[in-house]
């Protein structure tokens, strides 16, 4: 019966000489790894695809068309300015907070 450490990356197996032992390489072993995993997540993607590609097959085209963006009208901006008090001995000191001022 063969044993395989995965760790080590060793299979070792009786023989009629004694234990035979297979080593293989790290490096190529993680190439290989790499490359089936790119492998099955393109599968994945093409097969996905294909799904998509039936389903919109079976949509009228009408619910396909991408609607226009409506650009917001000038009148939708807020007008409104918040005074708040700098909370300094003089109450004359404020400041305007809002999205719209007037840069002087």
């Amino acid at each position: 019966m063969a044993v395989p450490h995965y760790t080590y990356l060793v299979l070792k197996m009786p023989s009629p000489a004694g234990v035979l032992s297979l080593r293989a390489n790290l490096f190529v072993a993680y190439a290989c790894k790499t490359k089936s995993l790119a492998l099955t997540e393109a599968t994945n993607l093409s097969i996905q695809m294909a799904s998509v590609v039936t389903e919109a097959k079976t949509e009228p085209t009408d619910d396909m068309e991408i609607p226009e963006l409506e650009l917001p009208h000038a009148s939708a901006k807020s007008k409104e300015v918040k005074e708040v008090g700098l909370g300094l001995d003089d109450a004359s000191k404020i400041v305007k907070i809002g999205a719209h001022l007037d840069p002087k």
